[in-house]
């Protein structure tokens, strides 16, 4: 059932949409904090909270890959498609829908959706790339 997925490029992708997540929320902080409503001494995370990131990361690029190599060929570009089919398809709904319900503003769900558009991407471009 795993035998298609390159545990190397699951790995390089967890750990390089970690890295863009830091530098993504590094750069639109302030936005971020402001749209959330919440306070500066809210966004410092515990050595847990960024483990359970790093963890769900490791998972979100297996499952990934998955999708990636049950597409019919693990490529660059099935990456990069999978990676906008399910930001448009799975993340950004919910996200629209949680958001909503939660009285958000547009701009926390354009923040946070940009984040996870640029998770996926990344990780589609490295799983197609290490996987080819």
């Amino acid at each position: 059932m795993f035998d298609g997925i390159n545990l190397v490029a699951v790995a390089s992708a967890a750990i390089a949409s970690f890295i863009f997540g830091s530098l993504w929320y590094g750069l639109l902080g302030k936005a971020w904090m402001k749209a959330a409503d919440i306070e500066r001494t809210q966004t410092r995370p515990s050595p847990a909270i960024l483990g359970t990131a790093f963890f769900c990361q490791v998972i979100m690029a297996f499952v990934f890959a998955g999708i990636i190599y049950h597409s019919g060929e693990t490529s660059i570009r099935n990456g990069i498609i999978s990676a906008v089919m399910v930001w448009v398809g799975i993340v950004m709904t919910t996200q629209i829908v949680n958001h909503r319900f939660q009285g958000k503003p547009w701009s926390l769900t354009l923040i946070d959706g940009g984040h996870w558009l640029g998770v996926l991407l990344l990780q589609g471009f490295l799983i197609g790339w290490l996987s080819y």
